[in-house]
């Protein structure tokens, strides 16, 4: 009998003693790696030099101290840290944990202050990405101060304990992601920054990108997001163990200020705080506005989150405009043409630095070889004729990743970096006209589904496929079967199973835990009973007027839009600002500034607006006090208002 048949043969026996129902179907493994998930990490362990000490070594160079309590507190009492939460992850890996990840997570899970050279220190361990601390003459100059303001202002006070009392007098922001900026408020004064008693640079561009992946895309973004980071995992060795960039983000509101100076996209020398700083533009590779910088004094070098102890994401799973590899090497190589001989360090905004011109060189071409080696391959198969996915599965690791662990795909991984190269050439489509405009994803399942004999003869055959190892296609068909029919509890309980042991073996973090989130809310439902905050005062505040009317114009939905096209303004007397709204039966599209005959104006201080946004405040009370005055016709405001959707952040994901 050939293999085939004898496949089918099987699963229609199965498929005929065992007919649909949960509890008659055999139960999937839960929490445990199979046989063939324990024979892929012995892989890894025979491949790789899991046990190579440099990294250990550099990661904990230069220690100072820790923050005694392992709990870091947000001002309600709520933990925004905790080193408890990772304090599981010592000696070998478990088989549910793929043996290189779990090496990274050990480096990435030490903690506190170090030292990187004389004048420049590093709080490591306490968020996802790194805050550093440079020694000016008069005070810090602090660069890129966490994601939440507690985890930031406890950094602060390590250093200031350790290394003696200073003053804040300039952040430097390296780019647009919130880890990056969302803390500022914890180690600077607004008003400090108002009176020029502090400075804050940014890249050119940094405000519109900040808002853009914040605000106007932030509901999808952050769903998304929260399988990228795991956000409803237990730490545990079978479920969240870290990112591959760092553990995980700490919890809190995140907040803005708004730099008092971009740097100039051709790049300029600035001297702050008596220390010099010679930028170089990034945009366009890791982040929309990025900079790196060299420390001429120190014979330092920041590369940001450009270079880091890992493969980047070139197209982030959470979702982002999809960046640039090539121009990412050429930054790079700019970096490495530009200061590989004279730096005697390089350090990052993610992990740890690199000691001694020959390590921050090696450092340097790797990365750049490692963009450069997925865009050139990529772009070199599809002028073959490759299509995305054939690429994704023909290329190879290039060599030195074998020997390198800081090129590994511990966040982004070559597989879904081609993809991305692929889409910033070519666009989603891969060029086969039956791909071109398909079912949409329950309308194709059914139909599968319906081809594969029936929801039991395919549960049948995928989980033969699941018991011989092969688990992406076993995940195919049962997402097809749940997409057919989200109340078939036993695939449902299968797909999870095939996730979770897809996100077991993976390296890369970021795919670890979206693959075990996906496997959590197929088990325990989608948690729509946790309270998330999209939206802080703190980071409302500084969004620009103009940036935050095409945040709502994202909101309006014209069908609910009822009443005739009209011009409605609103005046902001606190900010001497005006918008005036075009709204019509397709768009509500803004404009700066007054608009000759409008229907109705609006007036009200915008920081009454953003309390109304935020839905800490109600309109009618407001009105009825004349803290709010509408002069015209009211019912087009209200008709505007009343067709601004509101955004469901819990929507279904790994079910239709």
């Amino acid at each position: 009998m050939s293999r085939n048949l004898s496949r089918w043969m099987g699963a229609l026996a199965l498929a005929w003693t065992l007919p649909a129902g949960a509890e008659e179907w055999p139960q999937p493994p839960v929490g445990e790696a199979t046989a063939a998930t324990r024979a892929a990490q012995a892989w890894v362990r025979q491949a790789l030099p899991l046990d190579d000490p440099a990294d250990f070594e550099n990661a904990t160079r230069g220690f100072v101290a820790a923050i005694e309590d392992p709990r870091i507190l947000n001002p309600d009492g709520s933990v925004a840290w905790d080193t408890q939460w990772f304090a599981f992850i010592d000696g070998e890996a478990p088989d549910t944990v793929n043996p290189s990840l779990w090496r990274q997570s050990r480096l990435n899970s030490l903690h506190g202050l170090f030292e990187v050279v004389d004048g420049i220190w590093q709080v490591r361990g306490y968020d996802l990405a790194v805050m550093t601390l440079i020694r000016g003459v008069e005070g810090w100059i602090v660069v890129d101060p966490l994601t939440t303001p507690a985890v930031a202002a406890a950094g602060l006070a390590l250093a200031n304990e350790h290394l003696g009392e200073r003053p804040v007098t300039a952040v430097i922001y390296t780019h647009s992601h919130g880890d990056h900026f969302g803390g500022v408020r914890g180690v600077v004064d607004e008003g400090d920054v108002e009176t020029g008693r502090v400075a804050i640079f940014g890249p050119h561009g940094f405000t519109e990108e900040a808002v853009s992946e914040n605000l106007l895309a932030g509901n999808y973004m952050g769903r998304r997001g929260s399988f990228q980071f795991g956000n409803q995992l237990a730490p545990g060795p079978s479920g969240h163990v870290g990112t591959g960039l760092g553990q995980r983000l700490s919890v809190g509101a995140i907040g803005l200020v708004e730099p008092t100076r971009e740097i100039s996209s051709e790049g300029e020398t600035l001297v702050i705080d008596g220390v010099t700083f010679e930028f170089l533009d990034a945009a366009g590779t890791e982040a929309p506005a990025e900079i790196v910088f060299y420390l001429p004094e120190f014979k330092a070098l920041c590369t940001a989150e450009v270079v880091t102890r890992t493969f980047h994401n070139v197209l982030t799973p959470r979702g982002a405009k999809v960046r640039d590899a090539l121009l990412w090497s050429q930054v790079i190589d700019a970096m490495l043409m530009r200061y590989g001989d004279d730096a005697d360090v390089l350090f990052a905004s993610h992990h740890w630095p690199a000691w001694g011109a020959e390590d921050v060189s090696r450092l340097l071409r790797n990365q750049r070889d490692r963009y450069r080696h997925v865009h050139d391959q990529t772009v070199r198969l599809a002028n073959h004729g490759r299509t995305m996915h054939e690429i994704a599965e023909q290329l190879e690791q290039p060599a030195f990743a074998s020997e390198d662990f800081s090129v590994r795909d511990y966040y982004g991984t070559l597989n879904h970096n081609s993809k991305a190269v692929f889409q910033h050439y070519f666009g989603w489509w891969d060029g086969v006209p039956a791909n071109y405009h398909q079912h949409p994803p329950v309308a194709a399942s059914e139909r599968y589904v319906r081809f594969m004999g029936g929801a039991e003869a395919a549960l049948a055959q995928a989980i033969e496929s699941f018991e011989e190892g092969d688990y992406r296609w076993a995940a195919t068909v049962f997402n097809h079967i749940v997409f057919a029919d989200p109340d078939f509890e036993a695939a449902r309980m299968w797909l999870a199973a095939s996730y979770e042991q897809l996100g077991f073996q993976a390296e890369s973090g970021a795919w670890r835990n979206y693959y075990l989130t996906a496997a959590h809310e197929l088990r325990e439902g989608v948690p729509r009973h946790v309270e998330v905050g999209l939206g802080s005062l703190e980071f409302l505040r500084a969004v620009p007027t103009t940036d935050l009317f095409n945040a709502l114009a994202v909101r309006f939905d014209p069908a609910r839009f009822d009443h005739d096209p009209v011009e409605v303004q609103f005046i902001f007397p606190d900010r001497d600002e005006a918008m005036s709204v075009d709204i019509t039966r397709a768009v509500a599209f803004p404009r700066r500034g007054r608009t000759a005959e409008p229907a109705a104006t609006v007036t009200m201080d915008r920081s009454l607006f953003d309390l109304l946004l935020l839905g800490d405040a109600e309109l009618p009370p407001l009105l009825e006090a004349g803290r709010v005055q509408v002069v015209g016709n009211g019912a087009a405001v209200a008709a505007f208002l009343g067709a601004l959707d509101e955004f469901e952040y819990w929507f279904d994901v790994v079910t239709p």
